[in-house]
C-alpha cells in the first residue's frame, strides 16, 4: 500500500489536515460556530470556481475568498464571532455568486479548469502531488500549533468573554483570528475531503470528544486524535475497496466515532446516579470549563467523565 507515491502523499497531507480539523473543530463546537464552518466550506468551493473563471490556480481562490469572507463575518458579528444572521446572509449570497460563476465558467475559455474546481466539492486526496501534499501538511501543522498556543485564551473568551476582557484578552481580535484559522483549515481541507463533507471532519470528532470528557485539554487532544484516526482508517478502507471514495470513508468513520461516543455517554449515564460517577450530565459543565480555563484547582476535582455537550 505505502509503496505507491499517491498513498504516501495522501497520508502525509491527511494526517496533519485532520489534526488541524480536529483541534479547530473542538473550539468550533464549543463556540457554537458549526454553521460558520459549513458556510466557509461552501465559500471555498465558490472561491475555486472564481479562480477557474479568472484563469488562476484553484488554491488561490480557495484561500483568498475564504479568508476574506471569514474576516467579513468576524467584522459584522459580535466580539469577532459571526452570528447566525450574518452567516445565513453570507451563505445565501455566496451560493448566488457560485451559480453565476458556474454559468460564466461553462461559457468561458477556461471551462476545462472546471473539473479541477469541481473536485473541491467531493475532495481528491489521492490526486495530491508531492508538493501539494507537503503544502497541505505544513498548513495543517501551522494551524494546529496556533490553536495549541492560543487555546487557553480562546477557551476563556468562549466561556466568559467579560472576564477575558477584564484579564486583558482582546476578545474581538481573538475571535476574528479564530475565524481566519477556521477559514485556512477549511480552504486546505476541501482539497482532501471536499466542501460538501468537510463539516463532518470538523464536527464529528469534536462532538465525540465533547461527549467523552469535560476536561478541555484532554478534549482538544482527543478530538485531534479521532480526526486523524478517521483519516487513516478512511484511506485504508478506500484503498482496500476500490469503489469506496476516500472522502466518504473518512467522514463515515468520523460519524461512527461520534455515534459510539454518544452511546458510551448514555451507558455511563445509565450506570450511575445523577451527578455521580457515570451519572447524568452536569448542568454546571460550562462553569467547570470556566474554572479550568482560569486555572482554578477546584475544577480539577470534578470528574473527567462528565461531558460538556
Amino acid at each position: 500500500m505505502f509503496a505507491h507515491d499517491f498513498v504516501r502523499n495522501a497520508y502525509l497531507a491527511g494526517t496533519l489536515i485532520a489534526l488541524a480539523c480536529g483541534m479547530v473543530g473542538y473550539l468550533v463546537v464549543l463556540r457554537s460556530q458549526v454553521f460558520a464552518g459549513d458556510a466557509l466550506s461552501h465559500v471555498a468551493f465558490v472561491g475555486a470556481i472564481g479562480a477557474a473563471v479568472l484563469g488562476f490556480d484553484v488554491r488561490v481562490g480557495l484561500f483568498v475568498l475564504t479568508i476574506a469572507v471569514a474576516s467579513g463575518m468576524a467584522a459584522l458579528g459580535r466580539r469577532g464571532q459571526a452570528d447566525d444572521t450574518v452567516i445565513g446572509i453570507v451563505f445565501a449570497w455566496i451560493l448566488g455568486i457560485g451559480i453565476l460563476l458556474i454559468t460564466l465558467l461553462a461559457t468561458s475559455a477556461q471551462g476545462g479548469q472546471g473539473i479541477e474546481a469541481t473536485n473541491t466539492l467531493f475532495g481528491s486526496i489521492y490526486e495530491l502531488s508531492a508538493g501539494a501534499a507537503q503544502i497541505a501538511a505544513l498548513v495543517g501543522l501551522l494551524v494546529a500549533a496556533a490553536v495549541a498556543v492560543a487555546f487557553r485564551p480562546l477557551l476563556l473568551s468562549t466561556i466568559d468573554s467579560e472576564l477575558a476582557t477584564i484579564r486583558g484578552i482582546r476578545v474581538r481580535a481573538l475571535g476574528a483570528a479564530f475565524l481566519i484559522a477556521l477559514a485556512v483549515v477549511t480552504a486546505e481541507s476541501t482539497q482532501a475531503v471536499g466542501a460538501l463533507l468537510l463539516l463532518g471532519l470538523l464536527a464529528a470528532p469534536a462532538g465525540a470528544a465533547h461527549q467523552l470528557t469535560s476536561r478541555p485539554y484532554v478534549g482538544l487532544m482527543l478530538s485531534g486524535a479521532l480526526a486523524v484516526l478517521a483519516v487513516w482508517g478512511g484511506l485504508a478502507l478506500s484503498y482496500a475497496i476500490a469503489s469506496l471514495p476516500p472522502s466518504s470513508a473518512i467522514i463515515g468513520l468520523a460519524a461512527l466515532f461520534y455515534a459510539l461516543a454518544t452511546l458510551l455517554r448514555r451507558l455511563r449515564s445509565n450506570r450511575g446516579p445523577a451527578g455521580g460517577p457515570g451519572g447524568s450530565r452536569d448542568p454546571n459543565r460550562r462553569r467547570i470549563l470556566m474554572l479550568r480555563a482560569k486555572g482554578d484547582p477546584a475544577a480539577t476535582r470534578r470528574t473527567s467523565s462528565q461531558p460538556i455537550g
